[in-house]
């Protein structure tokens, strides 16, 4: 079993990556379609031809490198099945210590060190070709701390998580499931009200914006769309990406109004008023309850569906990866396989729903700003900085996207620009 998982494993993923290469070097052309030509969603209109260049193997180098990761993860999990290593992990925490409250969390670190050590050369990769494209300004020694911050903090959330989740499989065989889904509820909002005062000022220095003029303008802006915010925050991201971005995060009273310093430095007050627009947009609509109305209903269906293959699974092949009931922790890289699975086939739709918010921020922003040059010179100066593909290939956009296409909202703001100017 182990030789012919090798053997159809290097198969099967050189046949995935040469595929992948030919997609994105062979058979995806580059350009816009002659509809757009000259347009404001036109590249060659804002772009020399060199970031133009930069912009398109950027793209199909990240695209490729993403794409080529995707099964990995499921890989590892398997492996760890097939060669036994799960059952060394839970004889590990076994001999540690007779309480499961210990070796639940030891199984945990172990498959999650395991996993991010084999996953670290793509991981790399990518951040080698965004510092050599100039996205990235990220020394080594800050990246490895940002990814170790996010290992820990990931490690001690899934070591929670999945304890709960395995007393639960022990105690409640048939419903499981539904009563992990239960607490979920409260642990997501939870989660939401912490992320901005907690776990972000672990990666970047917060402060509030120095621009005094230009923070009463987005106050304004935020009063007039009833949002309850005192004050507007600068995060230095400078020192880490040459990337611009701006977002409204959290839920009560730790809801945060957050503009990154390189957005500050690179576009003029009118095009941070439109970002910041947009960004007020998502809360106006409810786009962030609506997100975790979202993300709840997905983790329902996520935890009855694995309940369900996991059960099937286990009554398959359990016996010869050495496990015979759910509940057995060396079931774990079981349960993650099949999460992440469900977690693919189901982002073309999660995606589409995203794109059709992010479309409704950007018509919100252009009503509220009345300013369609601004609006089209902000996503203009977005796409150079970040090298962003304004018209990427159709398996990006359906399965990476959560934004429409820059090309799509260039379009849509100046088609807006063009209606206005004929009321007048």
């Amino acid at each position: 079993m182990k030789k012919r998982f090798v053997i159809w494993t290097l198969i099967l993923f050189s046949l995935y990556g040469l595929l992948l290469g030919l997609y994105f070097f062979q058979w995806t052309g580059v350009g816009v379609p002659p509809a757009y030509e000259g347009t404001a969603a036109d590249p060659a209109t804002f772009m020399t031809d060199r970031e133009l260049q930069l912009s398109q193997e950027y793209s199909r180098y990240q695209n490729f490198l993403s794409f080529l990761g995707e099964p990995l993860e499921w890989i590892i999990y398997l492996g760890v099945m097939v060669f036994g290593v799960s059952l060394v992990f839970k004889n590990f925490g076994e001999r540690i210590s007779r309480f499961s409250f210990v070796q639940i969390p030891m199984f945990v670190l172990l498959l999650s060190t395991l996993t991010s050590i084999l996953l670290f050369p793509l991981d790399y990769a990518r951040r080698w070709l965004s510092v050599e494209y100039g996205i990235s300004t990220q020394s080594f020694s800050s990246w490895m701390r940002d990814e170790l911050i996010g290992f820990w903090v990931g490690y001690v959330i899934m070591a929670l998580l999945i304890t709960v989740l395995y007393f639960l499989m022990r105690k409640f065989q048939k419903r499981w499931w539904l009563f992990a889904w239960v607490l979920m509820i409260p642990f997501l909002i939870f989660m939401m009200y912490l992320q901005p005062v907690v776990i972000d000022p672990l990666y970047n220095d917060f402060t509030e914006l120095q621009d005094k003029q230009l923070e009463e303008k987005i106050l304004t802006l935020a009063d007039e769309a009833e949002i309850p915010a005192e004050r507007v925050y600068e995060v230095n991201m400078s020192e880490k990406t040459n990337s611009m971005n701006a977002y409204v995060n959290g839920i009560g009273s730790n809801l945060r109004i957050v503009l990154w310093d390189t957005t500050l430095e690179r576009l003029q007050d009118k095009e941070v008023l439109f970002i910041m627009a947009h960004e007020i947009g998502h809360y106006v609509m409810n786009h962030l309850y609506w997100n975790l109305a979202g993300v709840i209903v997905a983790t329902f269906f996520g935890l009855y569906f694995t309940y369900h293959l996991m059960k099937w699974s286990v009554r398959k092949w359990g016996g010869k990866f050495g496990f015979s009931k759910i509940s057995d922790i060396a079931t774990l890289p079981l349960f993650y396989l099949i999460l992440t699975i469900l977690s693919f086939v189901s982002s073309p739709v999660e995606l589409a729903i995203s794109r059709n918010a992010e479309t409704d921020a950007d018509r919100y922003a252009i009503e509220m700003t009345q300013d369609p040059e601004a609006a089209i010179g902000s996503f203009q100066e977005l796409t150079v900085n970040g090298l962003s593909d304004v018209n990427p290939p159709a398996l990006v956009k359906y399965l990476r996207y959560g934004h429409p296409t820059m090309m799509e909202r260039i379009h849509m703001l100046e088609s807006y620009q063009d209606v206005e100017i004929k009321k007048e």
